[in-house]
């Protein structure tokens, strides 16, 4: 009887341990849910999100050419300027920047107007002092002529200005003494 009663217990022992199963079965089914999971949410998020646009139709949407900047050169003269007592000449170039659809208006006030255009940027470099017309920016003598060039040729129907941006590439100063 001694004998019977102390084998069972030896077997139960054997019972509760792992008999040396590998993993590899429950990684396997770990990594095919999370595969079926992560292509759910592919598919989800493709059939939710918004088409894509092609630049076309945003371009069309934003009203296409008309919407695109032209640049339309206003003078290329010297103007004499004697604020520091001495006589400077300033070789400059000023371009306008405008809408597509307003070129043809502005180019008109512009022929037109030249000889009033070519005055009032004239007056603006002879009054300009001589440390507006050394900023590297140039931001003094920008702002002056755009203002001029906006009352001179107006505001559109919708109340906008025409000028989008006055460019003045060149500016150049030496004395003339």
């Amino acid at each position: 009887m001694s004998d019977a009663k102390a084998t069972p217990p030896a077997e139960n022992k054997d019972a509760g341990a792992p008999k040396g199963k590998s993993p590899v079965k429950a990684i396997g089914i770990v990594a095919v849910l999370m595969i079926v999971e992560a292509a759910g949410v592919f598919m989800f998020v493709g059939k939710t999100a918004p088409a894509p646009v092609a630049a076309a139709e945003i371009k069309g949407e934003h009203g296409g050419d008309e919407a695109e900047s032209v640049e339309i050169p206003l003078i290329e003269d010297k103007f004499q300027n004697m604020q520091t007592g001495r006589v400077w000449v300033w070789d400059a170039e000023v371009v306008l920047k405008v809408k597509s659809k307003q070129e043809k208006f502005v180019s008109k006030q512009l022929e037109t107007r030249a000889a009033e255009i070519k005055e009032g940027l004239s007056t603006i470099f002879r009054k300009a002092q001589h440390s507006h017309l050394k900023e590297p920016g140039l931001e003094t003598l920008n702002r002056q002529v755009t203002a001029f060039i906006n009352d001179l040729i107006g505001k559109d129907a919708d109340g906008k200005e025409r000028i989008e941006r006055v460019v003045i590439p060149k500016c150049k100063g030496f004395p003339a003494d």
